[in-house]
């Protein structure tokens, strides 16, 4: 056992002696953590939270109480080999929530930095989630999804398998996300419909304004010009071109699950 003598361990956890608990950490009543497992420093888990094998959690993660950490996959294929989870740094993931390893052999679930995770909720296996996301209460992310950097899902969104948020995007409450969240845009309806660019989460991101204009122009010729996709995303790349409008163009040619669109013509690009 690898236990840092400034972390506080409490009489009824359970530390296995192939684990390894960082300095300043907290580990609470009744937790259990398994071999193989690395809790980075100043991690602080509350009571109940069990950490299974092969999982690793960076420095300065807060996990709340009867979660989960390192599941088995929610997949019939899965057969037990060495699989991974690997969790970043600083992330709030709260009260009762689970999240899987991988399903393949050495493949692994990623949850990068600064992610705030609501309770009652699941990642699933071989998902990878970026940095600065929000992942409301009772939202589940099935295998294999990506979710971009400072991604917005609220409460109750259910996201497909092999599925992608973009970053930035808002995905509204209860939304069933089965195809591909555009960057930057808002979301509603109950099969994923884009609403117009997610204009507060983009200032509150410090977008320039003049990338923001680019982006409105870049939804209007996606969305209001009649343009087929392929000759949008083209005028998008030869005449408004910056990182947003480029990563947006990006996003839509890798989609494999395709984008979703507007129901009506002429959709509010300026919703936020």
């Amino acid at each position: 056992m690898s236990i840092d003598p400034s972390a506080i361990i409490a009489p009824t956890a359970r530390v296995h002696a192939d684990a390894t608990v960082g300095p300043e950490c907290a580990i609470g009543e009744y937790c259990v953590i398994e071999q193989d497992v690395i809790v980075g420093r100043g991690c602080r888990l509350e009571p109940y939270v069990y950490v299974k094998r092969w999982t690793t959690l960076g420095d300065g993660n807060e996990i709340g109480a009867g979660t989960v950490l390192g599941t088995d996959p929610f997949d019939k294929r899965f057969t037990g080999e060495r699989s991974y989870l690997r969790i970043g740094h600083r992330n709030i993931i709260r009260e009762h929530y689970t999240i899987s390893r991988g399903t393949q052999p050495e493949s692994e679930t990623v949850i990068g930095d600064g992610n705030y995770i609501m309770g009652s909720g699941h990642v699933a296996h071989n998902s990878v989630v970026g940095n600065e996301c929000v992942i409301a209460s009772c939202a589940l992310v099935a295998g294999h999804v990506t979710i971009e950097d400072r991604a917005f899902l609220s409460g109750g969104v259910v996201v497909h398998q092999f599925s992608r948020i973009g970053a930035l995007a808002m995905v509204g409450g209860n939304v069933r996300v089965n195809q591909d969240a555009l960057p930057y845009c808002l979301h509603g309806d109950f099969n994923i419909t884009p609403k117009g660019l997610n204009l507060v989460g983009l200032r509150r991101a410090g977008f320039h304004h003049e990338t923001i204009a680019s982006l409105k122009q870049a939804y209007r010729l996606l969305f209001n010009s009649n343009l087929k996709l392929r000759e949008a995303l083209s005028r998008i790349e030869n005449e408004i071109p910056n990182d947003a409008t480029l990563h947006l163009v990006e996003f839509i040619r890798a989609s494999k699950r395709g984008i979703p669109r507007p129901r009506r013509t002429g959709a509010a690009e300026d919703s936020g």
